[in-house]
């Protein structure tokens, strides 16, 4: 592609929501720790990233002492959203751990008025509400106010606030960054904030059987090159609440996938509340589809 158009963006969203949506599944596949599926996640990404890079290093000579900081802590921000997201699922449900990232939006729309200056009209504002009324129902009789599931509640929601911040740094890189240059160091400095943790925490970093090994490279293609890659991209393109508000979609393609592949039950109130979040942000999308300023030539490897 060589060319970006208002109808290739609504593909492209539609493509990233669903590869993200089967996330919680590859992890709730997974035996291994969270943060051990979190790092080889990221470093497989970049490990199939990484022959590309060359092609980069004209772009990677003018990046600023001030940018590479932002995209260390924007890193960090990705490595503990995995970190206490997956961790989250060992404790609650899908439908639950997915629903608590709809407050995500909310976070993001405080730090672009803050940081970038980005109004909100009303209509944008009143899609937002309906939005996320939409994604908590779809959670609201899984969540527990006790115990285990409790402590996965809270995790997902320090996940949350951790992503917001990786976000919002990269819209602000983003605006003279590539998506692959971006997407490359903050992976890799996800995964290497991970692989500290995991040898803080004694974890083996090899005994793990061949299909755990497959559900790492799963996740490394689907959830991350084809979502948080194309987030990335997208966030050239389109406000940073627009994308945020966009990975609504993923409690509703988590919970119906976990239905299929997990046995998890679909509730009527989960059909219905599925369907309020997809008119919310169906509606802000349009309410927002202004796309910032475009170069004249972009790929999905730009």
């Amino acid at each position: 592609m060589h060319s970006t158009n208002k109808p290739a963006i609504p593909i492209l969203l539609f493509i990233a929501i669903v590869a993200i949506s089967f996330s919680a599944i590859f992890v709730k596949w997974s035996t291994a720790p969270a943060a051990v599926i979190a790092m080889y996640r990221l470093l497989i990404t970049c490990a199939g990233m990484l022959p590309f890079l060359f092609a980069y290093r004209h772009e990677l000579t003018r990046v600023q002492a001030s940018d590479w900081i932002k995209l260390i802590i924007s890193g960090i921000g990705l490595g503990f959203h995995f970190l206490f997201w997956m961790d989250s699922l060992r404790y609650t449900t899908v439908a639950s751990s997915t629903a608590i990232l709809t407050l995500e939006p909310v976070f993001v729309m405080l730090g672009s008025l803050w940081l970038f200056k980005q109004g909100l009209s009303r209509a944008a504002f009143m899609s937002m509400i309906v939005a996320i009324c939409g994604a908590i129902l779809i959670g609201w009789g899984d969540f527990k106010f006790s115990g285990a599931a409790l402590k996965g509640d809270l995790l997902s929601l320090l996940g949350t606030l951790c992503v917001v911040i990786h976000i919002l740094l990269g819209k602000s890189l983003r605006a003279d960054m590539s998506a692959f240059v971006y997407s490359f160091f903050v992976f890799l400095f996800a995964g290497i904030v991970l692989a500290g943790y995991n040898l803080f925490q004694g974890y083996s970093f090899t005994a793990y059987a061949a299909n755990e090994w497959g559900i790492f490279l799963l996740l490394a293609i689907v959830p991350t090159v084809f979502g948080h890659y194309l987030f990335n991209w997208l966030l050239k393109y389109m406000k940073a609440t627009s994308v945020s508000m966009s990975v609504l979609g993923e409690p509703l393609g988590a919970t119906i996938l976990a239905y299929f592949l997990l046995g998890e039950m679909i509730t009527p109130i989960q059909i219905a509340a599925g369907c309020l979040l997809l008119v919310g942000v169906a509606l802000f999308i349009r309410s927002q589809n202004k796309p910032l300023a475009q170069p004249a030539n972009s790929s999905l490897i730009s």
